[in-house]
């Protein structure tokens, strides 16, 4: 497939599967990747460089920046490890009974949250390098995204529970998903106002946070990420959701191979890229939304597959007519 003018593939992409790409909070050029080949990469997409990766003892599942020369990560090793990236040095900072399945920093409350397989979600405190507390969910963590002080966590069982990370003595909403089928991703609007929620049957919800009736009456649900073969439907997982920081638009990756940008409070569907070689794993804008990291991974949904497609990781110029609402 050929790369458009406004595209490219990153140079030295991970070995297998990629789990995670994620842009840092305040930077145009730095990308974490982490990949079930066990480790976790820092790009610079500016320059099409490998700056740096570190490993763990299994695959990654997820990786976040704190700011620009710390990064977290967790995976199948049951380990979160904090990596400085000036000292090129590694620590510890403690460990699930489980795979760590999410790794997410919180600037407001300045803390690091892992959701795990073990059924918890930890807090900790990198300057202490300790975990301040352990919090049972109903069960295995799936996908959290922070949303201001509050925390969203989806587990199995179709659950999702509403924290806040000032007080975790308590839950402040337990929900269920809207969707009928296994969650697979939550990100928060920037805004703050409320999340999206996609499935593995080809559905996103649009969910606010404020359980006031009136509120409530503005979410809804919608079918994407399905392709008409040979005259049957397939429905395919949507993997990735991403936000534009500025606009409240957000990008939608399937395993259909596609990547799909919204306007969810307008309920409008406002591009769709072409289509990528493979399953589209996770997406990434950087801070101000002119670029898009787009991880296309064989996710082996399909058992019958005997030659997986190569792992890429594309970085995408957008345009404000792809992501701001019309």
């Amino acid at each position: 497939m050929g790369e458009s003018p406004n595209e490219f593939k990153l140079n030295n992409p991970p070995e297998d599967g990629i789990s995670a790409v994620k842009f840092g909070p305040n930077s145009a050029n730095f990308l974490l990747a982490s990949s079930w080949d066990g480790t976790v990469r820092l790009y610079d997409v500016v320059s099409n460089n490998l700056r740096m990766k570190y490993s763990h003892a299994g695959p990654v599942l997820d990786a976040c920046f704190q700011d620009n020369v710390h990064a977290y990560s967790g995976g199948v090793d049951n380990i979160l490890k904090m990596f400085d990236f000036n000292a090129n040095s590694e620590t510890i900072l403690g460990t699930h009974d489980d795979a760590i399945r999410c790794v997410e920093y919180c600037a407001d409350v300045n803390v690091v949250v892992t959701g795990s397989w073990d059924s918890t979600v930890k807090l900790w405190d990198h300057r202490t390098g300790a975990s301040t507390g352990s919090y049972s969910q109903p069960d295995k963590v799936y996908t959290l995204a922070v949303c201001g002080n509050r925390l969203i966590v989806g587990t199995a069982g179709r659950r999702v529970l509403v924290w806040d990370l000032r007080n975790m003595g308590y839950v402040q909403q337990r929900r269920e998903s809207s969707l009928k089928y296994q969650t697979r991703c939550i990100r928060s609007f920037p805004n703050k106002q409320g999340y999206v929620l996609s499935s593995i049957e080809g559905r996103v919800a649009v969910e606010y946070l404020d359980p006031s009736p009136e509120v409530q009456k503005k979410k809804y649900a919608f079918k994407c990420h399905r392709l008409k073969e040979n005259g049957t439907e397939c429905i395919y997982p949507v993997n990735a959701i991403a936000f534009h920081s500025e606009y409240n638009t957000f990008a939608s990756g399937g395993s259909d191979g596609f990547v799909n940008i919204w306007d969810g409070f307008n309920k409008k569907r406002l591009c769709q890229f072409h289509r990528y070689p493979t399953s589209i794993a996770s997406l990434s804008f950087n801070y101000d939304g002119n670029v898009l990291a787009i991880a296309s991974s064989y996710m082996f949904e399909n058992e019958n597959q005997v030659e997986p497609t190569e792992d890429a990781i594309y970085i995408r110029h957008v345009s404000n007519q792809e992501t701001k609402p019309k």
